[in-house]
């Protein structure tokens, strides 16, 4: 598909998503959102693709923030709309059953770093700048940016962050646990796709169970190990699960088809 405001390219099975709007540094439009929405819809229903990359077009900005020209003028009821779509959006990503990684490649702020913590894992460029400022703004975050935060490097520095405005580089994200790979910028994709290649030639419904599993551990509505047991449980009943052990018993490299 062709999308108004991305670049999709599709490699051995890791499909590349550009955010391509440089001279705004990215920011998130709602054009933006709308189009972040179809292709993961191509992402979940495209049995050629295996796992994805989420990253921003130039050098500067992986994205600076959500397009702030929108917000003006609307109304509590308007607010609410945008955070509940925005939120639905991001949600989509976090439980795709395929891998999901966001290479940030520059400037992750506001919504681009809630867009980067709702992917499955984090690479930064050495460049790279986490931070919500929405405080500056007289917001907080709406696309799930602080619940994530908490969930990745904790309440306190995750407060301190998001009342603060402050921002922190690749290296202190590393420390925090924010990101789990940095890397120059011209190694930052292929970082990305050697990680996401050792993945895709694991079996797909275990690795689909994997981040359900790990998931439920933020979701008060779940018993993360029920969903471990069911999950574990159900990889019984895949022939993937029969070829896995088979070849392990025979010492030969398992042969897997997703069923």
């Amino acid at each position: 598909m062709t999308y108004t405001t991305l670049h999709t390219s599709l490699e051995n099975g890791i499909i590349t998503i550009t955010i391509n709007r440089p001279d705004k540094l990215n920011a998130l439009n709602q054009q933006v959102m709308s189009d972040i929405n179809s292709v993961m819809e191509e992402v979940y229903k495209d049995p050629a693709i295996k796992s994805a990359i989420i990253t921003g077009s130039g050098s500067k900005a992986f994205v600076a923030g959500a397009d702030i020209s929108e917000f003006t003028g609307a109304s509590v009821e308007a607010g609410k709309a945008l955070a509940i779509k925005g939120q639905s959006i991001f949600f989509k990503i976090e439980n795709c059953p395929k891998p999901i990684v966001a290479c940030v490649n520059g400037f992750a702020l506001g919504g681009g770093c809630e867009l980067a913590m709702s992917c499955h894992f984090r690479i930064a460029s050495t460049n790279a700048q986490f931070g919500q400022p929405e405080v500056n703004l007289g917001l907080i975050p709406g696309y799930g940016g602080t619940q994530r935060l908490v969930q990745l490097i904790g309440k306190g520095r995750a407060l301190e962050l998001l009342m603060s405005a402050g921002m922190i580089n690749a290296e202190k994200a590393l420390q925090y646990g924010l990101v789990n790979y940095v890397v120059a910028a011209e190694e930052l994709l292929t970082k990305a796709k050697e990680i996401l290649s050792s993945i895709n030639s694991k079996a797909p419904l275990a690795v689909a169970g994997c981040i359900k599993a790990a998931n439920a551990v933020f979701d008060e509505t779940l018993n993360g190990y029920e969903v471990e047991i069911d999950a574990f449980g159900n990889c019984f009943g895949t022939a993937d699960m029969q070829e896995g052990t088979q070849a392990f018993l025979e010492k030969r490299k398992a042969n897997f088809t997703g069923k």
